[in-house]
């Protein structure tokens, strides 16, 4: 199939100290406007302060649809003003891709670099800080708008304006919002949980939790 977007928005960053207890975050990402290289573990002159939850070649690039920026400014009013693109520490922004059509595994071509979606976002508790929004994790995670990773199969440079096209899938049953359905639902199909832990492309982690869930529910 085709699909593809323009590369509206790239952002890296350095660690920024978040609201209320200071605790240090990457959340806090500048605009690139100049070509920038991506490795295995992302784009040069990216940080995250946690590494043991973020980062990492499993959570190279983090990619935010702009869409969902409105959707999150009617829900949360009093923080509209600071709900724009790069807000959320993302790498890219772009529209028209989003979690009901990009599936996991997918392989993209981004400016000359290739990347693979590996996992959906999990929201934690420092987006709450940043916005001062309590719910808000929560609402990402109900509302299916957690944004995705990506894993850098091919290193290669990008700047905002660039194409980024998916080039090959491997499962049209797996969307990221249907890897959150699954994972929400009250009493999730095993049969359904082990054909997603099998999807070429499922970071290893995720492969690991659901296959643990699997053999729980069995029991």
């Amino acid at each position: 199939m085709t699909l593809s977007a323009i590369i509206g928005h790239v952002y890296a960053g350095g660690i920024g100290a978040l609201p209320r207890e200071g605790q240090p975050s990457g959340i806090y990402k500048r605009p690139i406007v100049t070509p920038v290289a991506i490795g295995p573990e992302g784009l040069e002159g990216d940080q995250q302060a946690d590494r043991r939850v973020h980062g990492g070649t499993e959570k190279a690039v983090h990619h935010y649809p702009v869409e969902h920026y409105a959707v999150l400014a009617a829900q949360f009013p009093e923080t509209a003003a600071a709900l724009h693109p790069g807000a959320m520490g993302e790498n890219f922004s772009t529209s028209g891709l989003t979690e009901r059509n990009v599936y996991i595994g997918d392989v993209f071509a981004a400016g000359s670099a290739l990347l693979q979606v590996s996992q959906p976002r999990t929201p934690c508790w420092k987006i709450n800080h940043r916005f001062d929004e309590d719910a808000m994790a929560r609402f990402f995670l109900h509302a299916r708008i957690t944004g995705w990773y990506y894993r850098v199969l091919a290193p290669g440079l990008v700047r905002p304006g660039d194409r980024i096209s998916l080039v090959e899938r491997h499962t049209d049953r797996f969307s990221i919002d249907s890897f959150w359905r699954l994972q929400h639902a009250e009493t999730p199909s095993v049969a359904e949980m082990e054909a997603l832990a099998a999807v070429p492309g499922l970071a290893p982690d995720w492969v690991r939790r659901l296959g643990e869930r699997a053999a729980w529910l069995k029991r």
